[in-house]
């Protein structure tokens, strides 16, 4: 099986997606026993993280003709001043310094890009480790920390998606199973997770009994959220996939790691990782979105983007016009999932329409938050309503964001 690393902090040439940033950027160490603190007096609002991680990435060869991993940076990521009109974007990635996308590095001793993947039919898999880290999860508006322990060996991250459309899948729910010489190590329901260089995935720390083989099960449920669209009828069984991996100190302790200095805990965020055969969870650009975006707005730092079709994408029940909210990060346009959200049209002061905005995956709206909401006139009030913010797990820069403060926005229909 060929495996080789990648890097989603990429040194030198990489610091160039760190728009705006001069000077002593990085530092590098190779074995970190622990991770650097959280930033200090970070903001409520998405941050850069103290450290940048590499990770490896395991697979069996069901998919082949990997590319190398590259990283972009979002808009106005160095300064706080990307926007929910997703400006300065190009080909689907974020703008640093008037370029669409910056130099690679492959990997550490040689190697390079990474190894495959594998195709369960409407789902890919894939497998990502790196070193244990903190992360928070979240229920309802609190969030608590999941702090390292001594036992801890490696942070797994498992990515889901649709391979005919490169569609991340959010809501499948995943459980691992990790055995080794057909004898049970471990089993786990996983985090659904949001990172500034994974986008959505799932993930928690593991630990290892020793060095060796092993294979993990990821196993994933029906999908609950609504599906429209060519998307009707899939991601309703459950699947799972059967992925081996070698865990050694020497190839975890060769994953990049690298300590941010000066932007540290200023509002930002880092280059998302790029991959040509494994999808990132973004969410539509302004000017790929059907139907007419009416308007935009922030909450506790989540963009909405808010569009209007004629009507409803197929597998809606309702008629009339069909309103859309696509929710995406700051900077980078990541797909923010699981919320509860309510939507509210007023015409003259009397509302006519107030429902849920239900949680839905289209091929084209992509995951979004939507209702069919009758008719629509020009001068109308809509006002998108957060019941529930978010529920899925943070890494660090996305902890203090799209959490408890999420107020409502009000836009007037042109």
């Amino acid at each position: 099986m060929d495996r080789r690393r990648f890097v989603a902090a990429l040194g030198a040439a990489g610091a160039a997606g760190f728009a705006g940033c001069t000077g002593n950027l990085f530092q590098v160490r190779s074995s970190p026993t622990r991770n650097p603190p959280v930033p200090e007096n970070r903001p409520d609002a998405v941050y850069y993280p103290s450290h940048v991680e590499g990770m490896e990435m395991a697979g069996m060869s069901g998919t082949a003709g990997m590319g190398n991993m590259s990283g972009t940076n979002g808009s106005g990521g160095s300064n706080g001043s990307g926007n929910a009109g997703d400006t300065n974007e190009s080909n689907g990635r974020n703008v640093a310094n008037g370029s669409g996308e910056m130099g690679g590095m492959n990997g550490t001793n040689g190697s390079s890009g990474m190894a495959g993947a594998t195709d369960a039919g409407e789902y890919a898999f894939a497998l990502m480790y790196s070193y244990p880290h903190r992360f928070w999860t979240v229920t309802g508006t609190e969030r608590s920390k999941t702090a390292l322990q001594d036992a801890d060996s490696m942070h797994l991250m498992a990515s889901v998606w649709n391979p005919a459309t490169d569609t991340v899948l959010p809501d499948t729910g995943l459980s691992v199973e990790i055995t080794q010489d057909s004898e049970l190590v471990s089993q786990e329901v996983i985090y659904p997770m949001l990172s500034q260089q994974m986008g959505f995935h799932y993930g928690a720390n593991f630990e290892l009994p020793s060095e060796g083989t092993y294979t993990a099960t990821l196993s994933v449920g029906a999908m609950n959220t609504r599906r429209t669209g060519a998307f009707r009828g899939l991601f309703s069984e459950p699947r799972s996939a059967a992925i081996d991996f070698e865990y050694s100190e020497q190839e975890m302790n060769g994953i990049s790691f690298r300590v941010l200095e000066e932007r540290a805990g200023t509002k930002g965020a880092i280059a998302p990782m790029e991959m040509s055969e494994m999808p990132q969870s973004y969410a539509p650009k302004r000017d790929e979105l059907p139907g007419r975006v009416i308007g935009d707005g922030t909450s506790d730092d989540a963009r909405y983007l808010v569009t209007m079709l004629d009507e409803p994408p197929a597998g809606v029940e309702k008629t009339g016009r069909y309103l859309a909210v696509s929710a995406r990060t700051p900077y980078n346009r990541l797909v923010i999932p699981a919320m509860a959200l309510t939507g509210t049209l007023e015409r003259g002061g009397e509302t006519v329409f107030e429902d849920e905005l239900v949680r839905t995956l289209d091929p084209d709206l992509g995951y979004h938050y939507g209702a069919a909401i009758g008719s629509v006139e020009s001068g109308d009030d809509l006002t998108v309503s957060v019941d529930t913010p978010p529920q899925v797990a943070r890494h660090e820069g996305y902890e203090t964001a799209f959490l408890g403060d999420m107020k409502q926005i009000t836009l007037a229909v042109p």
